[in-house]
Formats: C-alpha cells, sequence, structure tokens
C-alpha cells in the first residue's frame, strides 16, 4: 500500500502540492493531482494541501492486528519524540505503549549510537566524496533522481533500519518491530528491500495518539515504566541541528571546507546538483531534507516553534532516565549487520525537443519570450519547465492560468456579444407582443396596465381563453422597476397538483419518490421578480394556503424542508373562471381572493373588439409572413368583414391560429375568403344578406354576392347535367377541370355522381 493517497473529489486545481513537490512527482491528469511514487522522495511537502486532498495511510489497523497476533511486538520511539508528547513524561508514554500491548520499548536513538563508529571507519577510506545515508528522503532524492551520485552514498543503514536488525538479532525473526517517528520518508524506506525483514510497520506519533484515544488510554494518567533498550546516551542529540556530526564524533573546524552538514530543502537540493555537477567534491557531506532537521519533520507538531522543540529534546537529553535494559540486551556485545546497498530508480523522461516545446507554448498562447510570464501559479518555475511536464504526460495545459484567465475574458466577450444580440432579438419580439388594438375597451385596458405597471401592486388579470392575459401580464412586467429581472411564467393547470407545489416552492432530497436531490423553486427563481400565475383559480386548496403565506410573509418553505426562504416577488395572476363563485362554493379561498385582488384588469372577449380586427389580422399577417417565409401581402376585404362578424370563441388566439393557417393556404399572396374554414363563408354570406336587406351593402359587394350566387348555380347546374362528372361538367362549362375544382371549394359543394339505373 502506497504511504500517502489522494482523495480525487477533494483536489480542486489549486496545484499546491505541485508547487511544493521539489521532484515534481506529482502528475496531473483531467485536473486531478496525483503522487508518482517511482519519483517520490517522501518529504511530506504536498501533506501541506490546503484541501485535505493527500493524507497519509493509516496503519494502525496493521498495528493492532500486530498487537493482537500474539507474536512480540517492539516498539521503537524516534529521537525526537520529546518533541511531540511534551505534556507527559517519556515514563508515562512507556506506560501507555505498554498499555497497548507492546512488549518492549524502545528509543531509536540508539540506532544513531551504533552507526556512528560504522561511519568513522567509512570516512577513514573513503576515496570519493561521501554523503550520508541516515536521511531516507535524501537516499531516495539520489536513487531516484540523481543517480550519478550512487556510489557516493555511505553504504550504511539508518538508524531505524539498524535498530529493527539490532532487535530481531537479538529477540528472533519472529518479532515484529513498529517504528514511531515523525519521518513521512521512512514509511517509503519501510518498503523498500532494505528494510523489509527490519522493520514491520512505521507509524507517525499522530496515529500513535489516535490508538491511545481509541483504546481510551490517557498516558498523563499512569506511572511511570522504564525503556526496555539500551541507554543511547548522546545519541538522543542526532535529531537536532549539528547533532549527527556529533553523535558520529566527527568535530570539524569552523573554516573547515571538507565536511559539510545541512538541512533544509533548498541547502539539500543545491549541494546535491553541485555535487552531481562536480562543482564541488568535500569529504563528507552530511544531509537531511527536513528544514530544521529531523525534529522538523513533516508529522511534527506545528504548533510549537524550532527553538522550543530543541529544548524539549536537550532537556529529555540531560535528564536522568530509568532504564531496565533486559539482560539479553545488555550481554550482546555483537552489532548487527549495518551494511546496505543502493540502487538506481530514476525513471527515465523522454525529453521534447525544442519544436516541441515551441508547440506547447504556442497552445496557450505564447508566442515570443515577454508573453512567458513565469507567474508560478501552474506549480513549475517557468513557463518552459511547464511545457516539458506537459510533454512528458505530468501536467496539463489547463494549468496555465494567465492562459485560462484569457481564454475566460475572450469567451466572456463571446458571450456579450451573443447576449447583447439575444437582447435585441427579445426586445424585438417584444415588440411584436405588442397588445394591439384600436376599440375602446382595449384602451381602457392600457391605460390601467400603465398605472400599475411601475408599482410593485399584485394584478389579478380576468378574461376569457385566448383574451391575451399572459401577454397583458408581460407588458405590465416590461413597465415594471422590475423588468431587469426575470419574468417566470406557470400555467397552473399544465402541471399536476403534486408536481405544482414542487416546482413553485422547491423540494428537498428524498421529500417524495424521484426527489434525489435538492431543488430550488420557481418562486426563489424569480426572486426580485416577476412570476405571473396562469389558470390560479384551478390551484388546490393546499396551494392556495401556501400561496397566502408567501403573499402574507414572503416566505417560501420547500417540499420535505423545514426551514423557510424570504423571497420578494411581484405577483400576477390571470384566470378565466368565476372566483367570487368559488369563494362562494368554497373552491377557493376568500382570504386569497382578497389578497389577489388588489388591482383587475378585465381583458374584453374579441367579439367585442370588432373595431380591432383589421388591426389584429394585420398583425398576426406579419407574424405569420416572418415565420413562414411566405409572401403575404394583404387580406381582401371580404374575408375581413367575415372575421368582424364572427364570434371567435377562441378569442385572439383562435385568431392568430387562423390567419397562419390562412397564409398557408395562400395562393396569390392575398388571404381571400376561401382560405378562411368554410364557417367564415357562411358568416359572410350571412352578414352579406342582412346588408343587402338592409339596403346598407356597397356596389361592389352587392356585386360580389350576386355573381357569387350565380356562379355557385352555374355550378350546380353542369353537376346535375352530368350526373356528378366533374371531368365531364368542365367539359361543358368550357374551362380547366382543376380550375372547377377550385370553384367546388369555394362554393362548398360536395360532388355525389349519380347512380345507375
Amino acid at each position: 500500500m502506497e504511504p500517502i493517497i489522494t482523495y480525487k473529489e477533494r483536489c480542486r486545481r489549486c496545484y499546491s502540492c505541485v508547487r511544493t513537490c521539489p521532484v515534481k512527482a506529482i502528475k496531473v491528469d483531467q485536473g486531478v493531482a496525483q503522487i508518482i511514487y517511482d519519483r517520490c522522495i517522501g518529504c511530506g511537502n504536498c501533506l501541506s494541501c490546503p484541501q485535505n486532498a493527500k493524507v497519509v495511510v493509516d496503519r494502525m489497523v496493521r498495528t493492532q492486528e500486530l498487537l493482537a497476533s500474539g507474536a512480540p511486538v517492539v516498539a521503537v520511539l524516534g529521537c525526537s519524540f520529546p518533541a511531540f508528547f511534551h505534556a507527559i513524561t517519556p515514563g508515562q508514554l512507556v506506560s501507555g505503549l505498554k498499555s497497548l500491548g507492546f512488549l518492549e520499548i524502545h528509543e531509536g536513538a540508539y540506532g544513531a549510537s551504533m552507526i556512528a563508529s560504522s561511519y568513522r571507519e567509512a570516512l577513514n577510506e573513503a576515496t570519493l566524496p561521501v554523503i550520508s545515508s541516515h536521511c531516507p528522503a535524501v537516499v531516495d532524492l539520489i536513487e531516484r533522481h540523481y543517480p550519478k551520485l550512487l556510489p557516493n552514498l555511505m553504504g550504511i543503514a539508518s538508524p531505524m533500519i539498524a535498530m529493527g536488525r539490532f532487535i530481531k538479532g537479538i529477540l528472533g525473526e519472529d518479532t515484529k518491530v513498529v517504528y514511531i517517528s515523525n519521518c513521512i520518508a521512512a514509511k517509503f524506506e519501510k518498503q523498500s528491500k532494505e528494510s523489509a525483514n527490519a522493520i514491520d510497520v512505521v507509524l507517525t506519533y499522530q496515529e500513535i495518539d489516535k490508538l491511545f484515544k481509541s483504546r481510551g488510554i490517557i498516558p498523563a494518567s499512569l506511572g511511570e515504566a522504564p525503556f526496555d533498550g539500551i541507554d543511547p546516551g548522546e545519541g538522543r542529540l542526532f535529531t537536532l541541528t549539528g547533532g549527527p556530526l556529533k553523535v558520529l564524533g566527527i568535530d570539524p573546524d569552523f573554516l573547515d571546507t571538507e565536511t559539510i552538514s545541512s538541512e533544509g530543502e533548498s541547502h539539500t537540493l543545491d549541494i546535491i546538483r553541485n555535487l552531481s555537477a562536480g562543482r564541488i567534491a568535500p569529504s563528507f557531506v552530511d544531509l537531511r531534507f527536513c528544514d530544521g532537521g529531523c525534529v522538523d519533520g513533516p508529522a511534527q507538531d506545528r504548533e510549537l516553534n524550532h527553538f522550543y522543540k530543541r529544548k524539549l529534546i536537550v532537556c529529555h537529553n540531560n535528564s536522568q532516565l530509568s532504564y531496565r535494559t533486559a539482560p539479553h540486551y545488555r550481554f550482546s556485545a555483537s552489532l548487527p549487520d549495518l551494511r546496505r546497498s543502493f540502487s538506481d530508480k530514476s525513471r527515465k523522461l523522454a525529453g521534447p525537443g525544442k519544436d516541441d516545446i515551441k508547440r506547447i507554448l504556442h497552445s496557450t498562447n505564447k508566442f515570443a519570450q515577454g508573453d512567458e510570464l513565469n507567474c508560478r501559479a501552474c506549480g513549475y518555475n517557468t513557463c518552459r519547465e511547464h511545457a516539458v511536464a506537459v510533454y512528458q504526460g505530468l501536467a496539463d495545459i489547463e494549468m496555465c492560468l494567465p492562459h485560462n484567465i484569457q481564454r475566460i475574458e475572450e469567451d466572456r466577450g463571446r458571450l456579450m456579444q451573443k447576449y447583447e444580440l439575444v437582447r435585441r432579438e427579445l426586445d424585438r419580439q417584444a415588440g411584436d407582443d405588442l397588445i394591439v388594438g384600436e376599440d375602446q375597451g382595449i384602451q381602457d385596458v392600457l391605460k390601467l396596465i400603465s398605472q400599475v405597471g411601475p408599482t410593485p401592486t399584485t394584478v389579478l388579470i380576468r378574461g376569457e381563453t385566448g383574451t391575451g392575459k399572459e401577454l397583458t401580464a408581460r407588458a405590465i412586467h416590461r413597465l415594471s422597476q422590475r423588468n431587469d429581472k426575470p419574468l417566470v411564467t406557470v400555467n397552473c393547470t399544465t402541471i399536476t397538483d403534486s408536481l405544482l407545489e414542487s416546482e413553485l416552492f422547491g423540494h428537498k432530497k428524498g421529500s417524495f419518490t424521484g426527489a434525489i436531490a435538492d431543488k430550488k423553486g420557481l418562486f426563489e427563481a424569480a426572486n426580485d421578480g416577476t412570476i405571473f400565475l396562469d389558470e390560479i383559480g384551478d390551484i388546490t386548496p393546499k396551494l392556495q394556503a401556501e400561496l397566502l403565506r408567501l403573499l402574507d410573509m414572503g416566505e417560501v418553505r420547500p417540499v420535505g424542508g423545514t426551514s423557510i426562504q424570504k423571497v420578494d416577488v411581484r405577483l400576477i395572476a390571470a384566470t378565466n373562471k368565476n372566483l367570487e363563485a368559488g369563494v362562494q362554493e368554497g373552491w377557493f379561498r376568500e382570504d386569497l381572493y382578497y389578497r389577489l385582488n388588489v388591482f383587475t384588469i378585465l381583458l374584453p372577449p374579441l367579439r367585442e373588439r370588432t373595431d380591432s380586427i383589421p388591426a389584429l389580422a394585420q398583425h398576426f399577417l406579419e407574424k405569420a409572413r416572418k415565420k413562414l417565409n411566405k409572401n403575404i401581402v394583404g387580406i381582401e376585404e371580404r374575408a375581413v368583414k367575415a372575421m368582424q362578424h364572427y364570434p371567435w370563441p377562441g378569442n385572439i388566439r383562435e385568431m392568430q391560429n387562423i390567419i397562419e393557417r390562412s397564409s398557408v393556404l395562400a395562393q396569390d399572396g392575398i388571404i381571400r375568403l376561401e382560405n378562411l374554414p368554410t364557417v367564415f363563408t357562411d358568416t359572410y354570406e350571412s352578414c352579406a344578406d342582412g346588408e343587402v336587406n338592409r339596403r346598407r351593402a356597397s356596389f361592389k359587394a352587392e356585386r360580389e354576392l350576386h355573381v357569387g350566387r350565380t356562379e355557385k348555380n352555374l355550378i350546380r347546374r353542369y353537376l346535375e347535367e352530368t350526373g356528378g362528372n366533374v371531368a365531364k361538367a368542365a367539359r361543358q362549362a368550357n374551362i380547366p377541370r382543376r380550375t372547377f375544382y377550385r370553384l367546388l371549394e369555394k362554393h362548398g359543394i360536395e360532388v355525389t355522381r349519380a347512380t345507375p339505373s
């Protein structure tokens, strides 16, 4: 199992881990930054992720399994443990670990004392610059990224491996060793073949602390117990700055340039690079990757400063600790085999060519050197480093922040252009939807709209179906102070009662079957705007109560929810029902009726607006012409006259549909009476008869009436003479058969063939 895992769902493209990783062992794929373990050196920098997307793998379960297995389990405390468990004494910590089930408790500092003599011997025999190998992060850095320096590494095990070999060499290979420290790299080192048989589990101090809490053990309440291993003496100082040289018995002079001791990421990388390049060649280089040494490792307590932690280590070294060294350690004079080998673990990545770099830079709009901002937002020091990483498959193009900002600005510009075009089109369509009419009834309506539009007053629009209630609501919204906010239209008859409540007020996840997520209601969507409820007389009493609550208190409560949401919405309602009768009969709430009936607009039916029919017909003709892309220039007088005498049960909506249908049928760019439904021909004839009888018809109209009758009688006569044979009748009339059929359709004559006797 890998020591550090990534929670993909937490990764938020901040690239903090890429930025802090010294060897760029992070691969960004589809926006998720994941560790490349073949390149990782275990420094733990990526654990500082602000989203907690990267965490150390918890090994508590494995430790508990070992403790419950019956095998002897020994705990080894890293040198820096006093700086973490500073609230308790070392003896109480030992008691706590014994309470968990550990057989023996050792100080890992003894491992530093064990390797001291081997270091001195190796340094006396060295012919090349020697690099210390006690820091696993430094070892991984060289094995994975600077294999040229492998011969320079001290072939001696780290203190952790030395302790594991020492304990198992005395207690037997069946003994399990758990090493406890603040070093994340130690978890990586445990997985190497060099430590496979030496250390069984590596835990952080935080994991041991969690183990105490999970078992209900409070070390501060326990008595003190002695350590079981060998007193490491000054080996406890190994974790401090300069500690390794002191423990190893190396005392360099201030002016000595042959011995280098350094700590921290930047210094370590700089020295390794210079060694690899041959720019420096000291006799001995002692390196530790963590800033401040092991005492400031990645799993250390961040609340304490470096100097206080150093003081804790020094005080621990100076104290008189209780040791109960077991006889099998006291009388064991032999040390374990402390030798260690290293191998080339570097992963070769293909290097890009100059053209490859140029192509990748161009894809992020970097065409000149001045375009390369080197802002490091992507996590790489320069744009060219990022381009190399993209070529090697370690990074995405989308990681470039300036490029993304430029794309956003370009997209924003395009969206603004589209928005402007859409806004103009909507304005044009809004102009098409203007209320048309010259009759007194519609003029009164327009006056009411102009008066109530700028106010926040609730409006109730009443009228028959198709009289233009939604059109009136849109006109009110355009004149209101909320015209820059949405107008949400809801037809209460097209949605079932159960769904209408959810649509209007929203719902919470799981409130009913199919509610798989929270949903915002239309009242919330229309906040600060206007909502138009068409056919409000059809809503149920339950919804009437919820609507009344909204009107009174401005609050909506989602279906299945307990919290309320404040909204500011102007309500426009419409109905074709008699709400007064509904109040009397009990199907409409009286209090809601009075709450809605603040300002009422009554729309007259089309049959009472005969003066406006010519203008309306021309208006709908223009809309049909644009929609059908057909050249329709006008409507003949007979058709208009028939429309003025038609009762229009479907009102405006019916008229619009009939004009569109007639535009489809029109042959010569003129909508004629014959293009209208048959009922309009009958209407025209009845009205024409009445006009002639009353002597009010014009010469032209009277002539058309008589010509039409004569034409109709002639067609019937030809059909009677030919027994209903249209072809023969057309020949007798000496007109084309197609024309004869058109005359049949014009006069509504049905052809019946005579049955032969």
